[in-house]
């Protein structure tokens, strides 16, 4: 698991590797969430065309894919916070797919991100919100295709699968 402060911090802890040609369009998200009197609240920000959706982004000159989604949640949504290393899903996502003939497909590798801190956004129209975890998944239908609103459902239902694994391991070796 990553913890992270800021930008900075991310670089020195991780020196700037170059990219092998298939890590070049590598794409990210952070899945961003926190628990809040035993309820999971997902934080979702807005696209410029005013969807809602996960900081995500290309994998640029990170370390790693984790650094990188990282780095996107503190740019989009202003949270820092523990991101776990190795994505727990992977889905599809497109730009503008209702108005594009060939939509700009890829593939995107989500990475859990438990925040700890939030702090205004580098990108102050994203506007992050907490949602519940019902309301994020009818927030992340709006304005898509049901193909892609479905994909985003699905991340919804594993990250709270992976959540309540991860909450039932700890309380199991909880030091009493």
């Amino acid at each position: 698991m990553l913890t992270l402060g800021t930008t900075s911090r991310i670089r020195r802890l991780f020196p700037r590797q170059p990219l092998s040609r298939a890590r070049a369009d590598a794409r990210v998200a952070a899945v961003c969430f926190r628990i809040r009197e035993g309820e999971v609240q997902f934080l979702l920000v807005q696209s410029r065309a005013g969807r809602w959706t996960f900081p995500k982004g290309r994998v640029d000159d990170d370390p790693s894919r984790a650094a990188a989604a990282a780095r996107e949640a503190l740019e989009e949504a202003g949270a820092y916070g523990c991101v776990d290393d190795l994505p727990f899903v992977s889905y599809r996502h497109a730009k503008n797919p209702r108005t594009e003939t060939f939509p700009d497909e890829h593939v995107v590798d989500a990475h859990l991100c438990e925040v700890m801190e939030l702090v205004p956004p580098e990108e102050t129209y994203r506007n992050p919100t907490w949602f519940s975890p019902a309301k994020s998944k009818l927030r992340l239908h709006e304005k898509r295709s049901t193909t892609y609103g479905s994909e985003l459902a699905q991340v919804i239902d594993r990250a709270l699968a992976h959540i309540s694994r991860r909450r039932t391991f700890r309380s199991r070796f909880r030091v009493r």
